[in-house]
């Protein structure tokens, strides 16, 4: 007797997952039960058995996410995790970066301390391209630069991330053709957050106003806004490392030189020099501020921004360490 076809969510979700896993070692998934990390689980499982862990973060947020964390745990045991570790991190209220991000940073901190622990080679997360989508608009709707629009890579370091190229709607697909039930965030209908606006307002009506397909075109943007980002840091880091010259307690870089290129290759020249010696990463009010030292130079005085002074001496831009430049003029 023939085999039933595969599902074709199934299918994709498992095609995505084969091509973003490492030959060998360890893989580890994050794992919360709902739609997005089941199927990636149950796929990654079946792509690799014998090989796949879950890592279950609870981050304490909600009445019962013991339960959950555990009801998520023997879901893992049942497809086949080779681990299935629970994770309860403190999520500090006053760490001044808003309760997603200080939820993120928690469980990024898990994650990678159980990586370590497990010796695992991967940590696979489940992000879709809807994900990738609102990450986009969110990035666009504050300003945030071409950094932010280029959304969530599909790898980096121990992270990878399968499923940027597959719908959300697909992963429920994939999990109801296997027969498995997904933990569904009460925090996911929050509209006090602003990615669960963005997912149940904002997509919905420039897909109806503009047509289908709004989520595809903000994933391929993202996706050719890292590729241009990747060619212009592998520019910037070579210009830098010729232009760039050490001086007494911290780097120069000539001022003719940053004057002869254009504004965005100059303004990333400085971000990369101070990123790369004091490992501050220059916001653009800061970085155009260090700019005019450049451009629209009378004679005006250093330059202080976070950690970092900028200060134009004999034709060049000298950034100091503000510990050791305070009588430095």
């Amino acid at each position: 007797m023939a085999s039933s076809p595969l599902a074709p969510a199934v299918a994709a979700v498992r095609v995505a997952v084969r091509a973003a896993l490492p030959a060998e070692g360890l893989v580890l998934v994050a794992f919360s039960g709902g739609p997005d990390s089941l199927a990636l689980l149950a796929a990654a499982v079946f792509e690799a058995p014998g090989r796949v862990g879950a890592v279950i973060v609870d981050h304490a947020l909600q009445e019962g996410s013991d339960a959950v964390a555990e009801r998520a745990r023997q879901q893992a045991v049942a497809l086949g995790a080779v681990h299935d570790r629970v994770v309860r991190v403190t999520v500090p209220s006053d760490s001044g970066a808003g309760p997603e991000a200080a939820a993120r940073a928690a469980r990024y901190s898990a994650l990678s301390e159980v990586a370590v622990e497990l010796d695992a080679v991967a940590v696979l997360l489940g992000h879709t391209l809807d994900d990738q989508a609102e990450t986009v608009l969110l990035g666009l709707a504050r300003g945030s630069g071409g950094g932010s629009l280029q959304g969530m890579p599909r790898a980096a370091g121990l992270y990878r991330r399968p499923l940027l190229g597959i719908r959300r709607a697909a992963t429920v697909q994939a999990c109801a053709d296997q027969g498995l039930e997904p933990w569904h965030d009460p925090h996911n209908l929050d509209e006090a957050y602003a990615r669960v606006r963005v997912r149940r307002n904002v997509l919905p009506v420039l897909e109806a106003q503009l047509g289908p397909g709004v989520a595809e075109a903000l994933a391929r943007t993202a996706e050719q806004l890292r590729e241009d980002e990747d060619a212009f840091a592998t520019m910037i880091d070579e210009v830098a490392e010729e232009l760039a010259e050490f001086v007494e307690g911290g780097i120069a870089v000539p001022v003719g030189a940053l004057a002869a290129n254009p504004a965005a290759l100059r303004q990333r020249i400085i971000r990369f020099v101070v990123r790369s010696e004091f490992g501050v990463a220059l916001s653009r009010t800061h970085t155009r501020e260090i700019a005019r030292l450049v451009t629209d130079w009378h004679g005006q005085g250093p330059i202080d921004v976070p950690g970092v002074r900028a200060a134009r001496v004999d034709g060049r831009i000298e950034f100091r360490s503000r510990e050791g430049a305070s009588g430095h003029e």
